[in-house]
């Protein structure tokens, strides 16, 4: 049994003391421990390396205590697995020397062996559940079919992804194989994480936003959908789609546990469009951790005001900034802590 369930209890809609706080990108380039283990192995060695991984996990629960683990890991290594042989280049992040860009590079695309492919990343959960020790849940995620799909066809980060756009609007056939393809591969690979120990599942559409409404149910919904219906009888499913308010009505309406937002929605709006039946995640800019503590606190408190303390997960609207003041962090998760105390 886990000793601070409230993460969970959020998730299934309960009344809570106080709604539940973690923060995207906790465990990573903002913490002075994290950057010490940074300047000694590179990314990917991190991501695969067990014991590198379970302890950046932890870190900043020891630091802060918030209510929830997110497991160290990258949405690329499962690219990786399927035979996209993504590297990270310093200064230039995420980087492919062969984008996907024909048919026949969807056709050399497989379907992996998860176990054989990723399970470092399993040995790491394991590792982590060890560390935690059953005080708080552990979140396994994964990139969205759409978010992942990007990234292979770009090749690398963009402000438009407009080659990842006009693969799919040139040659839909292969755009929508690689996209299930990379589907079944998520399926496969976040059930093997549950299986492993982690308490609920993530899925993050960092570039759904790029899309019109329309474009994004085709592109992008249908395949978190997919996700969501074969998972949600295992472990709870989050969905956080960036930019993507325009289609939270529909996300609501799926079998998902909770959905993200982030801060271009008020709580209002938010609540409103999803007819206040699902639990919402979010949604704080994470530049205004840059705000003075004080501010910060008041700011915080007025959000969970908003949104209302039960079915809601405080946190930011994307991943915590590597600029972020460790006070400011320490100062947003106390305010949550603090809560109507």
């Amino acid at each position: 049994m886990i000793k601070n369930d409230l993460y969970l209890k959020a998730l299934r809609g309960e009344t809570v003391s106080r709604p539940p706080v973690w923060m995207m990108r906790q465990a990573g380039r903002y913490l002075p421990e994290f950057i010490a283990i940074r300047e000694k192995y590179d990314f990917f060695t991190r991501c695969r390396t067990p014991e590198l991984a379970s302890e950046i996990t932890v870190q900043p629960i020891r630091r802060y205590g918030m209510d929830a683990a997110i497991l160290f890991s990258d949405i690329l290594v499962v690219p990786q697995a399927m035979n996209i042989p993504f590297e990270m280049k310093e200064g230039l992040g995420p980087y492919l020397p062969n984008p996907i860009r024909s048919q026949k590079d969807v056709d050399q695309t497989i379907i992996p062996d998860i176990h054989e492919e990723l399970g470092y990343v399993m040995d790491a959960i394991k590792m982590t559940k060890e560390m935690l020790n059953d005080e708080i849940p552990l979140i396994g995620f994964a990139g969205s079919p759409w978010t992942v799909f990007c990234y292979c066809v770009q090749g690398q980060g963009s402000k438009s992804f407009d080659k990842a756009k006009e693969f799919c609007f040139t040659q839909p056939i292969a755009a929508h194989q690689l996209l299930q393809k990379i589907t079944d591969t998520t399926i496969a690979y976040l059930r093997a994480k549950v299986k492993a120990g982690v308490d609920a599942v993530q899925i993050f559409d960092s570039w759904g936003g790029m899309l019109s409404p329309v474009d994004y149910q085709e592109f992008s919904w249908k395949y978190i959908q997919q996700i969501i219906d074969a998972l949600h009888q295992e472990a709870p499913v989050i969905a956080f789609g960036k930019g993507c308010w325009f289609a939270l009505e529909k996300m609501s309406q799926s079998k998902v546990s909770a959905l993200g937002v982030d801060w271009t929605v008020s709580p209002k709006t938010a609540r409103a469009l999803t007819n206040n039946s699902v639990t919402l995640q979010g949604n704080m800019d994470p530049s205004r951790l840059l705000s003075p503590p004080g501010e910060i606190k008041k700011l915080v408190t007025n959000m969970i005001n908003e949104f209302g303390k039960d079915k809601y997960i405080v946190n930011l609207g994307h991943g915590i900034l590597p600029n972020i003041p460790v006070d400011n962090a320490k100062a947003f998760i106390d305010a949550v802590k603090e809560y109507g105390a």
